[in-house]
């Protein structure tokens, strides 16, 4: 992780397996005065049409993911990938190198902005090469019922919910390594906001001591 001498903003990468509250923690420490970057939202991005990720990724996986329009079905890439390890690895082969320089120019936009802190969330922040253009890494956790129950609420079927959950299942244990503080969003969602307003403040004040 970097910081970076006479740089006031501080870099926070966030991720964790999916349903557990990511970008809820993004919109919080946005609502705290930051500026967050969805890598998610920037992988659709270098995948939508006209884009080379977008045709990349059709000659990687073939005529499957192939909608009758001729784009991207990203419902039917989603099912192929979570369901093979391997196949999620030659999917984030394309697309991880053409998220980076979008990701690095969002940085760059919001240190411009004098923000106090720039928020990138990522469910594949380690496996990217992003944690390390970051001063911290937030491990964002909830308990597994609560974790089904919200990607219920997102209309997630449950079959689905169930493989997507278990393709990530190791993902916590693997990442407490490398994080600099874990964030428990099980239950009450004020108790999770309050921890995680504290937690910003506790981050800032450390990355002002390295910064002097």
């Amino acid at each position: 992780m970097r910081g970076g001498p006479g740089r006031g903003t501080l870099r926070i990468g966030l991720t964790g397996p999916i349903g557990c509250g990511k970008s809820t923690v993004a919109r919080w420490l946005v609502g705290l005065g930051a500026v967050a970057i969805d890598a998610d939202a920037a992988a659709r991005a270098v995948t939508a049409p006209g884009q080379a990720a977008h045709d990349d990724v059709l000659t990687a996986f073939g005529e499957e993911v192939r909608s009758a329009d001729g784009t991207l079905d990203r419902a039917a890439l989603g099912r192929i990938v979570f369901a093979d390890p391997a196949r999620l690895r030659a999917l984030e082969a394309i697309v991880h190198p053409a998220v980076r320089p979008r990701i690095l120019a969002a940085i760059a936009d919001a240190e411009r902005a004098r923000v106090p802190a720039v928020v990138v969330e990522a469910i594949k922040l380690v496996e990217g090469g992003l944690a390390e253009l970051c001063d911290e890494v937030w491990l964002v956790t909830c308990d597994p019922a609560d974790q089904l129950t919200r990607l219920a609420g997102r209309g997630l079927a449950a079959d689905d919910a169930i493989q997507r959950m278990g393709a990530q299942a190791d993902m916590v244990a693997t990442l407490r390594g490398v994080a600099t503080r874990v964030i428990d969003t099980s239950g009450d969602a004020p108790a999770a906001r309050d921890a995680i307003a504290a937690a910003l403040g506790v981050a800032l004040a450390a990355h002002r001591r390295r910064q002097s």
